[in-house]
């Protein structure tokens, strides 16, 4: 299980977070689930699925 302490706060077009939360309730995940799931396909696409205790070099 995650360790979900960390918080994120973004902003959004109203319009286009009453779509999002639509099609997530049409899904059954929360918005939270569905950011969480982007974010882990992000990190993993770009650094493997053994992305843990990687750290991402600085040019």
């Amino acid at each position: 299980m995650e360790n979900r302490t960390a918080r994120l706060t973004l902003l959004i077009d109203p319009e286009k977070k009453a779509v999002f939360e639509a099609l997530c309730k049409e899904e059954d995940v929360t918005p939270s689930q569905k950011v969480r799931q982007f974010i882990r396909e992000y990190v993993e696409e770009r650094l493997g699925t053994d992305w843990r205790g990687k750290t991402k070099q600085q040019p």
